[in-house]
């Protein structure tokens, strides 16, 4: 059974970090890479960043960039999302998903990520 278990999510101030996981299970975890999308209520879905399990290629949108790093343990088939310098606009439930590494990591095209985690509420208070 294939699982993407997220976790790691909470309230913390602005300025804060907080550290997501993503546990992966029951699928080839070199084969494929795992992107962290978001989504505030009342919003459309956001791709935040990707890392490619095979190559450790990143990416990451630009509202993010510099104050998030994404980064891959291989031996755990775990995935983290380290956030820093945390804003009330990056409030949101985040989800991690697996997309073949084949397809690239398009953080921009959701639909294409065969599997979803259940999501972690990450609050941002000013």
């Amino acid at each position: 059974e294939v699982q993407l278990q997220a976790s790691g999510g909470g309230l913390v101030q602005a300025g804060g970090s907080l550290r997501l996981s993503c546990a992966a299970s029951g699928f080839t975890f070199d084969d494929y890479a795992i992107g962290w999308f978001r989504q505030a209520p009342g919003k459309e879905r956001e791709g935040v960043s990707c890392i490619s399990s095979s190559d450790g290629s990143t990416y990451y949108a630009d509202s993010v960039k510099g104050r998030f790093t994404i980064s891959s343990d291989n031996a755990k088939n775990t995935v983290y999302l380290q956030m820093n310098s945390l804003k009330p606009e990056d409030t949101a439930v985040y989800y991690c998903a697996a997309i073949p590494t084949t397809t690239g990591c398009p953080i921009d095209e959701g639909a294409l990520y065969d599997y979803w985690g259940q999501g972690t509420q990450v609050t941002v208070s000013s």
